[in-house]
């Protein structure tokens, strides 16, 4: 079975999604209402799936002072993840270790897959809304014979990384991501796969890319993430032409 590590941080403006709320109308906290809306659908996919959940939350300690809150970390997202399942008692919640993304991603899968002899191990980011069970019981079918599977995103970027063995994670998460770490596995001498390319939501054009894609799957009565569907259609995000041009708007 495939641990699905989520790599997850408390949903506060101005640290999450900074570069969507500077590049589309949302504003930072409404940046921030959208990633706990993608946490939540990554976190039922992961759980209607058949592998095994692990929120990796990013601790107090690794926080800027600014935006250390009287509730934990830790205890925010927990409760995200409640709302989301209806309880936690099936989920594993560990802190991040490391000073990088590569660092912390290397740490859990490393830990996982050598300290715990896991069968395989798989990082996600909760900004991958699209992800659902059938991608990651797709992933988890290939690790069986493959060491590596990764899902490629647009511009370079992955969102799914799966491993049965380790690779070298310093810098592995270098631009762009799908290149450096099929690399990686290339100089492990490791076999490598691929799950479909799906849109990661960092960016206003990132999120350009998806509204429509979740507004075309609504009209056809098609299966779309729950929450972060909710959010765009609670906040009137649509994409229009103007002048030519395709922009991100709010009703």
């Amino acid at each position: 079975m495939t641990v699905i590590a989520v790599l997850a941080e408390p949903p506060r403006p101005g640290l999450v999604l900074s570069d969507l709320a500077a590049t589309s109308p949302l504003s930072e906290a409404a940046a921030a209402d959208l990633y706990a809306a993608m946490l939540k659908d990554i976190c039922v996919a992961v759980e209607r799936s058949g592998g095994d959940l692990l929120v990796n939350y990013l601790p107090d300690d690794e926080l800027p002072e600014e935006l250390v809150g009287d509730t934990s970390a830790e205890a925010e997202i927990r409760a995200l993840v409640a709302d989301a399942l209806g309880g936690t008692e099936d989920v594993r919640f560990e802190p991040q270790v490391g000073s990088t993304f590569a660092a912390r991603a290397g740490n859990t899968v490393t830990h996982l897959l050598e300290e715990e002899a896991v069968h395989s191990a798989a990082v996600v980011r909760p900004v991958v809304p699209q992800l659902g069970r059938t991608h990651i019981d797709s992933a988890a079918m290939k690790l069986r014979s493959t060491p590596v599977v990764l899902g490629p995103s647009t511009e370079g970027r992955v969102h799914f990384a799966g491993f049965r063995d380790p690779i070298d994670f310093t810098d592995a998460y270098d631009t762009p991501e799908v290149q450096t770490l099929a690399e990686r596995a290339d100089e492990a001498d490791l076999g490598l796969d691929y799950i479909p390319m799906l849109p990661v939501v960092e960016t206003g054009a990132d999120l350009a890319t998806l509204v429509p894609m979740l507004r075309s799957r609504v009209a056809s009565e098609r299966v779309v993430p729950e929450h972060t569907t909710t959010f765009v259609f609670e906040r009137g995000l649509r994409v229009e032409e103007t002048d030519g041009v395709l922009e991100l708007v709010v009703d």
